[in-house]
């Protein structure tokens, strides 16, 4: 069952709306598609908090909740929750606003993925100071 919310009162990530060719023929978002966008939306917490370069080196969960369409304006939410020695966890919330006419949001996808910091050549490097 879509329960119909209210987008979060806290900074959004990224925003987007898919494009046809993001969509299969009857219209629903394909989920590398999302996982992408989650996987961006994730990293641009993790640079800020990093101060610098990132790779995703894990992803703990990722729950495709709802479908997306690619008439949707899907807004990406992400929120740093842990923090190691060199690595970010970031939890990634996914909403999509539908049908203007009438509009629906729904919370469609949630995501927890980790990043590690690394240096300019691909090594490890400890997080700076907040």
């Amino acid at each position: 069952m879509t329960q119909t919310l209210q987008l979060p009162q806290k900074p959004c990530a990224l925003r987007v709306v898919p494009q046809p060719s993001d969509a299969n023929v009857h219209g629903d978002v394909f989920g590398g598609w999302i996982m992408a966008n989650v996987d961006i939306a994730g990293s641009i917490s993790a640079v800020r908090r990093a101060k610098g370069r990132v790779v995703t080196v894990a992803v703990q969960s990722f729950v495709f909740k709802e479908p997306i369409y690619k008439s949707d304006l899907v807004s990406f939410y992400a929120k740093v929750i842990k923090e190691g020695t060199t690595s970010v966890t970031v939890d990634v919330e996914v909403y999509s606003e539908r049908n203007p006419a009438d509009p629906t949001i729904v919370k469609v996808t949630e995501a927890c993925l980790t990043y590690v910091a690394i240096d300019e050549e691909g090594g490890k490097r400890p997080l700076p100071p907040q």
